[in-house]
């Protein structure tokens, strides 16, 4: 493996073995080096191949300028997130993770703290994506000794949910309030409180994740089972109903037309939700009553 280019002491670029272009790090991999050398194989921490020339670009650059500690604190929690969610997670998230890192870390140092407004809408959709970006706060504490606000967690997990579904920063946002404004009609329509704790309201909630993101990307799912839609509609025809105005808002506000069979699905995923808020409902009723 020979150094197409050297980008710092730490960092430099390489072909691999199919002529693709890589980018190489490891600690002071590239001290002393010229292009055309051998990279030595025994100081190399971590080899991106990434998805696209753009990509690699773009990554090159960032890692000319950022500490090295704080490349290695980013690949760490990268590397926790993949194995944590155990999904793939877009090429991107090594550019704008590793960059927001390297900025909160800076800011930190120069005492100025961001509040993250959206803290409460990540830590209720996206949970465990925010108790990853927690786990990356102790990562950074026992790396690079910085002491990270919570609210950076909040961050760091919205970095990640963007790699995770391929999205921008202001569609996961739009997606947020998507889904608060859909839980809040199947709220109001069944005056109930939802348990977040429970498996229902999780499924729900994940359910709303990828139906939204659909949404948001034009796209739709369908089925054949005409014979399971009737058997829906009958047997839930309340929660149908509730599924209808969840279309009604799709329509007006994302301009999205939903399938008869995303409204059934949905369905079927708001009875389970409201079957156990009235259970628990009921419950509590019993106990004010003993």
């Amino acid at each position: 493996m020979k150094i197409t280019r050297v980008i710092n002491n730490n960092v430099l670029s390489s072909l691999d073995d199919q002529g693709q272009e890589i980018v190489v790090m490891g600690r002071g991999i590239a001290f002393q080096k010229k292009a055309g050398e051998e990279v030595d194989t025994e100081k190399i921490d971590k080899i991106f191949a990434l998805s696209s020339k753009k990509i690699t670009g773009q990554l090159e650059t960032l890692l000319e300028k950022i500490p090295y500690e704080h490349i290695q604190a980013a690949n760490d929690i990268i590397a926790y997130a993949r194995v944590s969610l155990n999904r793939k997670l877009n090429d991107s998230i090594y550019i704008a993770l590793t960059d927001h890192i390297n900025f909160a870390i800076e800011r930190k140092k120069q005492g100025i703290v961001f509040q993250n407004a959206l803290k409460w809408e990540i830590r209720r959709f996206y949970n465990h994506e925010y108790q990853i970006g927690k786990e990356a706060l102790e990562i950074i504490k026992r790396d690079l000794d910085v002491d990270l606000s919570e609210d950076e967690a909040a961050f760091i997990a919205l970095h990640i949910v963007n790699a995770e579904l391929d999205t921008e920063t202001n569609q996961t946002m739009k997606m947020m309030k998507i889904i608060k404004d859909i839980e809040n009609i199947v709220r109001y329509h069944f005056n109930i409180v939802f348990d977040e704790e429970s498996l229902a309201y999780e499924r729900f909630t994940t359910h709303l994740k990828f139906f939204v993101q659909r949404a948001v990307c034009n796209q739709f799912y369908k089925t054949e089972d005409e014979e399971f839609c009737r058997l829906i509609r009958r047997q839930y025809s309340d929660a149908y109903v509730c599924a209808g105005k969840i279309r009604d808002y799709m329509k007006l506000h994302v301009d999205y037309d939903l399938t008869e069979e995303e409204v059934i699905y949905l369905t079927v995923h708001i009875k389970r939700l409201t079957d156990v808020a009235k259970e628990q409902k009921l419950e509590a009723e019993k106990q004010s009553d003993v």
